[in-house]
């Protein structure tokens, strides 16, 4: 097998691991009625892998920092496993939220490792290339993997999605052992080091826009399937078929968003992304009343808000070129939190009020983000013309 075919593999098994993250979204209601609890309370699932991967993927990065990345691959693999089985097996919601980190921490693991090893593996003119058909792999997970999965849940059981996880995660352990070659592992960047960004404003600022961007697509998407059950009133073949647009949209709003960026700006790409979303979130809660009107509003709200993403990473590597490597590392650790608070917040909504509910936190928590960026563009405008005035 090739680089090129190794690539490939480490994608493949990307969209795998992915799919154990994302797909709890689209089966939510089937897992709350499995353990005998409320759609809210089986939402904090969603909370739990987020803080799991967010907290224990760095911790194991930094501790396992040199260990051989095959076999840290492998390891990786090796904790999805047991993950998906401990889902299958063992009764109750306590034993759901252990599992949910042992598959946190997993995938979590294996995606950074994956991204790395596929930059290592192609030629130095295609290494931006590489890292971005690992992450296509995830984005492969919404469009496809979450709809399967819920065609499945609703032909058979939803263990059987992770009874498959786990079969396949162990196919996969033989076959990086015996496709994946030996590479070093690396030193690990010093928890200080990474903090120590954290006292530069404008990359506070940064974060912030990103936590609250996140947080507002989140809060819906944790209840999506639940949502598009009680407000458009979806079928389980409309709800499949959604959430497959929905995927669809998201892999073309992070493409187009790339392309804005390089050519009319981060603050105009990214300012205009968050007004459509907030937009769309608005109208998903308001006039989203059937399928046909729900559908093109739910792709209008994935290409919207996956069209920020590009931006919002670019934007943090200008803001610390000489630490990009630190700075990706904490848009992924404050992703991951904005979801687990996202889930959580959906929650009380759901309880509080009713499922339109969600959608309309989503919006005011976009719009936050929206006002602070715009601020800081504002402002960074300002600051650059009086210095070229002087």
């Amino acid at each position: 097998m090739n680089n090129t075919w190794k690539i490939y593999l480490l994608a493949f098994i990307t969209f795998m691991t992915a799919t154990s993250e994302f797909i709890i979204a689209g089966i939510l209601d089937k897992v709350a009625a499995s353990a005998h609890i409320s759609v809210s309370s089986a939402g904090q699932l969603i909370t739990v892998f987020a803080i799991a991967n967010a907290i224990g993927t760095p911790v194991v990065m930094m501790a396992m920092a040199k260990m051989d990345r095959r076999k840290l691959l492998m390891l990786s693999l090796g904790v999805i496993v047991l993950g998906s089985v401990l889902t299958v097996v063992l009764p109750g919601f306590g034993f759901l939220i252990f599992s949910r980190v042992l598959l946190a921490i997993g995938s979590g693991v294996f995606a950074t490792i994956a991204k790395t090893l596929a930059s290592k593996l192609a030629p130095p003119e295609r290494r931006a290339g590489a890292i971005a058909t690992v992450i296509t792999g995830a984005s492969a997970a919404l469009i496809a993997g979450v709809p399967i999965g819920r065609v499945v849940a609703a032909a058979y059981d939803w263990r059987v999605i992770f009874w498959g996880i786990g079969i396949l995660s162990l196919l996969a352990i033989f076959t990086v052992a015996r496709m994946i070659p030996a590479t070093n592992g690396e030193e690990a960047v010093p928890l200080g080091k990474q903090l120590a960004l954290l006292k530069n404003p404008k990359i506070l600022i940064g974060l912030g826009v990103i936590f609250f961007w996140q947080l507002g697509y989140a809060v819906l998407f944790s209840y999506i399937a639940p949502f598009l059950l009680t407000v458009p009133r979806m079928s389980e073949r409309e709800v499949s078929a959604a959430l497959f647009a929905f995927g669809i949209a998201t892999l073309i709003g992070s493409k187009f968003g790339g392309f804005l960026t390089d050519r009319i700006g981060i603050p105009r790409t990214l300012v205009g992304g968050m007004v459509v979303h907030v937009i769309a979130l608005v109208l998903l809660s308001t006039i989203a009343g059937s399928a046909t009107v729900a559908i093109p509003l739910l792709m209008l709200w994935a290409f919207s808000a996956w069209s920020s993403g590009p931006g919002m990473q670019y934007n943090l590597v200008l803001l610390a070129p000489e630490a990009s490597g630190i700075m990706l590392s904490l848009y992924g650790s404050i992703l991951q939190l904005s979801i687990a608070a996202a889930a959580g917040i959906g929650g009380i909504a759901v309880r509080s009020a009713s499922m339109p509910a969600v959608s309309w936190t989503g919006a005011a928590s976009v719009a936050v983000a929206l006002c602070i960026a715009a601020v800081s563009f504002g402002l960074a405008r300002s600051s650059h013309n009086s210095i070229a005035m002087k």
